[in-house]
């Protein structure tokens, strides 16, 4: 490996460790189960997924999309049962792997990947940024994203007593020092990450000026929290129920962990991701995870993005990430406990905003519509609900805009009064579904002059169709009429490789630019 990849990939791993950390001890929070639970997650995540995984730059840890349906578990069967329900999960994603069940990803539409980018980013925007000026987040996106004009009033006109505008003055500066770093740092400075400036810097002020806001909360003793679960207990916790809970947490993680690395390949020119081996990696890891009591892994959209952009070449990052949580949060927390909530929180909301890139949309524009509508469901969808049924809801419209591209069928008739010639265009999918209408407009048509039937228009004919065309074209032909059937070159390649039924070929006339 050469040295300046490894350099990258160091402060990278850097990077990635300052955006982790609070996601890690925030989702654990949100789940309902101590901060430990969620940093272990990140540790395994980082070290082992990280070395074993089927997407290079992809970090994996704890997800925000996975925190309801955990609280949920916890407040209605406990911590153990959810450590058991992690680690079954976690088995059965392995066996998914091994049935080669993540191929499936590989056809994920780029509308929805795009859509669960810009939908993550919002919703990071809208936590965050209470955090950012020490308010707490909104327990829904929406109520996040319209709390934001209150929490702008604290901070602006804040209360005797409160840090609200301490903390929103050290998140702005943060954000500025990216900025302005992103774009005029000197050429032989470039690869320090702005957000390791800007973090560096924000700690530094506020300790200089012992500024009274929230600061990283980590308590000492932390290997110590870490609970395995007794293997001897499993027989009787082993419910149809459980399975069921199991099931399902294996599904949702399995979908985050797939469509994210669909997502991380399409931000950058590196090997693509291999989706079988990523499952069974992030397999492995959760069912360890289960086995210490920690929360369910997946591959993290926020993490991996901010892993990308900051210039990570390889697996390293990602691993090293997971070094420096575990070094840190076991060894120094003193040191951890010295930076300021906002300052961590600014850079997520800044890697937020990144992830809605308008140039996505820019791109969906040149292939028509319906791709930004799927693109705006899918966003739209994931403030609303969650990550997982917005995803679906795109996921869903996609397969709704193949559908209605394979049954969606359009005849255009055009009379030329002066020769007598009528032409026939066919347009979209000509299937047996489609027949009935077909078949009635044919026969509608007059006898008088020259019918020309233009293919070229259809983006798929079935044989049934052409065995229609070419029955009608005989029949016509043989009590006098005059009708050619234009073919375009690709159909005239279908039909020469299939034999159109029970007449043969040379019945039908061909004329055109494609036909011979």
């Amino acid at each position: 490996m050469r040295l300046d990849t490894i350099k990258q990939d160091l402060l990278a791993s850097v990077v990635v460790f300052l955006v982790a950390l609070p996601l890690c001890m925030g989702i654990a929070i949100a789940s309902g189960a101590p901060p430990a639970a969620g940093l272990i997650t990140g540790i395994v995540g980082g070290i082992l997924v990280g070395a074993f995984s089927g997407c290079p730059l992809q970090v994996s840890g704890p997800a925000a999309g996975l925190a309801v349906l955990v609280f949920d578990i916890v407040q209605k069967h406990g911590l153990k049962t959810l450590g058991v329900a992690v680690a079954i999960g976690g088995l059965f994603q392995i066996g998914a792997a091994l049935l080669r069940a993540g191929r499936v990803f590989r056809s994920i539409s780029p509308s929805v990947i795009y859509g669960m980018l810009a939908g993550i980013g919002v919703l990071i925007v809208g936590a965050q940024f209470h955090v950012m000026i020490d308010d707490k987040p909104r327990p829904g996106g929406l109520e996040n994203l319209m709390s934001i004009p209150v929490s702008l009033g604290k901070a602006l006109f804040p209360a005797e007593g409160t840090s609200h505008q301490l903390a929103a003055l050290i998140g702005v500066v943060t954000i500025v020092i990216i900025v302005l770093w992103t774009k005029f740092a000197p050429a032989k400075f470039k690869w320090v990450p702005g957000a390791l400036i800007a973090v560096a810097v924000s700690t530094i002020a506020t300790s200089a000026l012992n500024l009274p806001i929230r600061k990283v909360d980590i308590a000492d003793g932390f290997l110590g929290s870490i609970t395995f679960l007794d293997v001897s207990t499993l027989p009787g916790l082993m419910t149809p129920e459980l399975l069921v809970i199991a099931a399902t947490l294996a599904f949702v993680a399995s979908a985050e962990t797939l469509l994210s690395a669909a997502a991380v390949d399409q931000m950058h020119s590196g090997p693509k991701a291999d989706y079988n081996r990523e499952l069974l990696s992030q397999g492995v890891g959760n069912t360890l995870c289960g086995l210490m009591g920690a929360l369910p892994m997946t591959g993290v959209i926020v993490r991996s993005a901010a892993n990308v952009n900051a210039g990570a070449k390889t697996r390293l990052s990602a691993m090293l990430h997971g070094v420096w949580l575990l070094v840190l949060v076991a060894s120094v927390p003193w040191l951890l406990r010295m930076v300021p909530t906002a300052s961590l929180a600014a850079v997520l909301v800044y890697t937020g905003f990144k992830l809605v890139n308008v140039q996505n949309v820019k791109r969906l524009l040149r292939y028509g519509g319906a791709p930004v509508v799927i693109y705006a469901a899918t966003l739209i969808g994931i403030i609303a609900t969650d990550l997982l049924k917005g995803i679906l809801l795109g996921i869903g419209l996609s397969i709704l805009k193949v559908v209605y591209a394979r049954t969606h069928f359009n005849m255009r008739i055009a009379h030329q009064p002066a020769g007598g010639r009528t032409d026939v265009y066919l347009e979209g999918a000509a299937s047996f579904l489609r027949l009935p209408i077909l078949a009635d407009q044919l026969e509608s048509l007059s006898f008088e002059g020259e019918t020309h039937i233009h293919l070229i228009g259809l983006d798929y004919v079935d044989d049934a169709c052409l065995e229609a065309l070419g029955s009608w074209q005989k029949q016509r032909n043989d009590k006098g009429g005059k009708v050619f059937i234009e073919w375009d070159e690709a159909l005239k390649l279908y039909r020469d490789r299939n034999p159109l039924g029970s007449y043969q070929q040379k019945d039908i006339q061909i004329t055109g630019s494609g036909g011979h």
